[in-house]
């Protein structure tokens, strides 16, 4: 059997019986709009950032993910407003999504040093499962390919579908440490290509680290010229039967930003004799005033092996001047998050 025709087929297995999952990314404190609703504004400033991931290069059937966020802070109104774009491709390019979301986040001082972010998101997404480009079996014969193209209704094109897709999510936050939660496909839209029952399962994640510093750097809102921290930070997210932990941490050396992290639950097993480490990933920053870029590598030590590539990730982003730089602002609104940015 031709390998792209088998490909599709189980992808299409797959759709059928809807056991879809969110695409990841490894420095998801690049993409805050992604990880979080709640931190939409989060920046206090205008802010552009840009995601891309290449999951399993090494395989055919690998996994391209790329999102374009954008946010603003309203500091009359302690509010954050964010879309994002998220595009993902998977196998040779015929299961693909577009999701569209929009955001707002509202932000308060619960005490002098605590601050808690409110985010809710509503959006659209559409999936495509495109045949174009593959083979089917009456075009072929004993002696080979007929060069003929195929009298199979699938040859014209695939199904599409739309959906409405919803989520939430809140930050509680201080000088030195974050935690936040955040829910995902709330409503459970049914993403079937065959009219059958297909939801999407509920995503939630949350979010924890610590910013401790070192040489050069205040507690009390001293501004320094470089930053000089250390980031132990985790996050857990779940979606249907599936589950997943990350554990490393960030060392910021300004401009220059480290990080080292595990993937996996060596605990639990999913089926007998097939271990829970997923991955290793190790990162690598840059960051010049409102500019910074990062690069992450995803060491494959699951039972898929190195073989399958890995994964590679680059992110980018830009903090624009404040809307309004002229506003008076109170220390509510001066209040920004310690999340790593990377």
């Amino acid at each position: 059997m031709n390998k792209r025709v088998l490909l599709v087929l189980v992808l299409t297995l797959i759709c059928l019986k809807g056991w879809s999952q969110d695409p990841q990314f490894s420095q998801f404190y690049a993409n805050p709009l992604y990880l979080n609703p709640a931190l939409a504004g989060g920046a206090l400033a205008p802010r552009v950032t840009v995601n891309y991931r290449n999951q399993w290069p090494a395989l055919s059937a690998n996994f391209v993910t790329t999102s374009f966020g954008g946010d603003i802070f309203l500091p009359n109104y302690n509010s954050g407003l964010g879309v994002l774009v998220t595009m993902d491709s998977q196998g040779l390019g015929n299961l693909k999504s577009t999701d569209v979301a929009f955001q707002y986040s509202y932000q308060v001082m619960l005490n002098d040093v605590t601050s808690l972010r409110l985010g809710i998101q509503g959006g659209l997404a559409s999936r495509t499962l495109d045949y174009f480009g593959l083979t089917f079996g009456d075009q072929f014969t004993n002696n080979g390919p007929t060069g003929q193209p195929s009298n199979d209704p699938f040859a014209d094109g695939g199904p599409n579908v739309f959906y409405a897709d919803f989520g939430s999510g809140l930050m509680v936050y201080s000088d030195w440490y974050w935690a936040g939660l955040s829910a995902h496909h709330i409503n459970r839209p049914d993403q079937s290509f065959s009219g059958q029952d297909a939801r999407l399962p509920m995503k939630t994640s949350f979010q924890a680290g610590l910013r401790i510093p070192f040489a050069g750097y205040t507690f009390l809102g001293n501004e320094i010229d470089k930053e000089k921290t250390i980031s132990p930070a985790i996050m857990y997210k779940k979606q249907g039967k599936y589950d997943q932990f990350d554990a490393g941490l960030y060392m910021t050396l300004e401009p220059l930003v480290l990080g080292a992290w595990y993937r996996g639950i060596p605990f639990k097993r999913y089926a007998p004799g097939i271990n829970n480490h997923e991955s290793l990933i190790f990162l690598a920053g840059f960051r010049q005033e409102k500019f910074s870029i990062g690069y992450s590598y995803d060491l494959t030590i699951s039972t898929l092996g190195v073989g399958s590539g890995g994964a590679h990730e680059i992110s980018l982003s830009y903090i624009f001047p404040p809307v309004d730089p002229k506003i008076k602002r109170t220390k509510r609104s001066k209040k920004q998050l310690s999340c790593p940015k990377f």
